[in-house]
């Protein structure tokens, strides 16, 4: 008896030492307590259980051994739970310092992008009155340097443009609402009617569900993907499809155009911040409109992939949750 008893005590003093000093958080110990009163209340009730259906010659001894036993039993269970709750805790504190981080990151971009707007608009402004008001004077090498300059100067205000859109879809975005993709596609491609007209494009659109989210970043969305689809189609006039299936809750939602398409090692990085696949020479752009939009589908809680083949075309598909679900 003295074994049954002594080795478990032994166990339990030592794994209290153990666990001061172990990974455990110390707001976690009270369940291993928990969890050993109730390895003892276990043994104790089969114990009791066990008296009344075939009696004990020494109830005193055998409570001795079962409450030893269930106690060990118990702090083994509780050591495993309260790990488990230990990971949980440090996760929540990690996703909490991520966000945290995240938000400081968003205030930085903010403020820079905003703050560099006017300084790189004077920058061009100046260059190009300099150009105008000395063109007699300067020889052909020193206006093609101001040209460089002027380009330069206007790609980075461009490019600070652009982040400053992907740092206002957090800040900047309206409350989630029932919204009919049919009149957010038509606001979207009435705002671009004339890049349309002027290249021919051709949009198809199928009848379009209702989703939740906020109208106004999903015609951005719309307009990026429309916009992209005419800048890359090729030396044919663009033709756009815009189509949609239901997958459960969400709502899939593509754009295909028939334009010159996109390698598959590089169909991950067209979603990157200023990921260009292009020279600015080829094809104008910033390279920031399908991080934009790959930003606004992770608010909405949908996910955003491309389809596509070199030569054969795109299919940029997005996910949004459906309204009729969210109402139901």
């Amino acid at each position: 008896m003295a074994i049954l008893v002594g080795v478990p005590s032994l166990i339990l003093a030592t794994g209290g030492y153990w666990l001061a000093r172990s990974e455990i958080r110390s707001e976690v110990y009270s369940g291993v307590v928990t969890w050993c009163l109730g390895g003892i209340g276990v043994m104790i009730a089969l114990l009791g259980l066990t008296a009344l259906a075939a009696g004990l010659r020494d109830p005193l001894q055998n409570t001795l051994i079962l409450t030893a036993i269930g106690s060990v039993a118990g702090f083994a269970a509780g050591i495993h739970d309260a790990r488990a709750k230990t990971r949980e805790i440090e996760l929540e504190e990690t996703v909490k310092q991520l966000k945290a981080s995240n938000e400081r990151l968003e205030q930085f971009a903010y403020a820079a992008s905003h703050d560099l707007q006017e300084p790189l608009r004077m920058v061009s402004t100046y260059l190009q009155l300099v150009e105008r008001r000395a063109d007699d004077e300067l020889s052909g090498e020193t206006e093609e340097y101001l040209e460089y300059a002027v380009d330069g100067a206007d790609r980075m205000r461009e490019m600070v443009r652009g982040l400053l859109e992907y740092s206002r879809v957090e800040r900047e975005g309206e409350p989630f609402e029932s919204v009919d993709l049919n009149v957010v596609v038509e606001d979207a491609l009435e705002d671009m009617q004339m890049r349309i007209e002027e290249s021919r494009t051709e949009v198809v659109t199928d009848t379009l569900p209702r989703v939740r989210g906020d109208a106004n970043q999903l015609r951005q969305v719309i307009q990026n993907l429309v916009d992209n689809a005419i800048k890359y189609s090729g030396d044919e006039p663009p033709q756009i499809t815009v189509s949609t299936d239901r997958n459960g809750a969400m709502c899939e939602v593509s754009v295909h155009d028939d334009g010159i398409g996109i390698d598959p090692e590089n169909q991950e990085r067209v979603f990157e911040v200023f990921e260009r696949l292009h020279t600015p020479d080829e094809y104008p752009g910033s390279g920031i409109g399908l991080a934009v939009s790959k930003r606004i589908i992770e608010r909405h809680g949908g996910d955003i992939w491309v389809e596509s083949e070199p030569g054969n075309g795109t299919t940029i598909t997005f996910t949004l949750p459906s309204a009729e679900t969210a109402d139901q």
